[in-house]
């Protein structure tokens, strides 16, 4: 099983922090408070610059995960959002001389950028339907600049199609690997599977259906402020996908709530005030929800160090399978 290099223990979260520590540094905040805000993908660190108390959001790169260049590709499509579509996303802080990403130096180089901190809070979970209905528009702004968007010379992004997330090679690691997984859950997910990949190779890639997604629209990466369309940050996932996978990736840990479909709901209805959504596409939705609960089975099974994943552990293997059993009986 490929673990996640920063759930491999022992202390590369220490080496973590000491990279984050030399990149507030570089920015020429030598004395900064750096603090970790949370593990998840990569280790984000708050930086607070003791002088004039102005913070700044750092992010410190998983290894293996993204090449430079693809990170600047994120950076790139994250500026032209907020300059060209209107969506509010953080600006990137350079470093002294204009460099965006840094590669830190150390035993294990890292890449680090810092952005500026965005203010809002995350979604409240006791009012989700009008805010899913404010998500389902933004993100249909979000893809409608996309396909219209002329992206820069060299541009590059990883895909989320079947393979890359649930085939032999998945990105993060097998579903077969996940927490508590026994004879039973496999062989039902392994059902699951196949019923995935048959529906998804009909549905097909067609320049309607796949395109440039965000990937990780989960309520952790929205900040809302007041009636405003929330602002999107952690654009790390973004590459090339199904339009509908961002719609599951809002329902990502809460797939089994009872008022998911009523937020499913709410989604489309804002997502259709901006482009169409035609209607064999909506009968798939719960296709996409249910890749996207598959795949972070197999991100929990890898994703130890990061807080939620050590919380819903073999739990969320068991919802799984709950859900499995209604979705494969229509």
């Amino acid at each position: 099983m490929r673990v996640h290099d920063l759930s491999a223990g022992g202390d590369v979260l220490a080496r973590a922090h000491d990279t984050a520590r030399e990149a507030a540094r570089l920015h020429g905040l030598p004395g900064a408070e750096v603090t970790l805000i949370n593990v998840s993908e990569n280790a984000t660190y708050r930086v607070e610059d003791p002088a004039t108390g102005a913070r700044s959001i750092l992010r410190v790169h998983r290894l293996g995960y993204h090449s430079t260049r693809a990170i600047l590709s994120e950076l790139a499509w994250l500026d032209a959002l907020r300059e060209e579509a209107g969506v509010r996303t953080p600006r990137v802080i350079p470093a002294p001389g204009g460099r965006r990403v840094l590669t830190v130096d150390g035993a294990r180089p890292r890449d680090c950028v810092m952005f500026e901190f965005l203010p809002g809070a995350e979604p409240s979970p006791d009012r989700p339907v009008p805010g899913f209905e404010r998500l389902g528009a933004l993100t249909a702004r979000m893809h409608r600049h996309a396909r219209n968007w002329r992206r820069p010379a060299g541009f590059t992004r990883f895909h989320w199609d079947y393979d890359a997330a649930l085939g032999a090679g998945a990105r993060w690691g097998r579903w077969q690997d996940g927490q508590g997984m026994d004879r039973e859950a496999s062989a039902l997910l392994g059902r699951l599977a196949g019923e995935l990949r048959g529906r998804l190779l009909r549905f097909g890639r067609g320049p309607g259906r796949y395109g440039l997604i965000h990937a990780d629209l989960r309520s952790a990466n929205l900040l809302v402020t007041g009636e405003a369309p929330p602002g999107v940050i952690d654009f790390d996932d973004c590459g090339f996908g199904w339009y509908l996978y961002d719609l599951a990736a809002a329902l990502s840990f809460v797939e089994h709530h009872p008022g998911v479909p009523e937020m499913v709901a709410a989604w489309v209805r804002g997502y259709r005030t901006v482009l169409p959504l035609p209607a064999e596409d909506e009968a798939e939705i719960w296709t996409f929800i249910m890749f996207r609960r598959l795949l972070l089975v197999a991100w929990i099974g890898t994703h130890t160090g990061a807080d939620i994943a050590s919380e819903l552990g073999a739990g969320y293997t068991r919802g799984t399978c709950e859900l499995a059993e209604r979705y494969l009986s229509g």
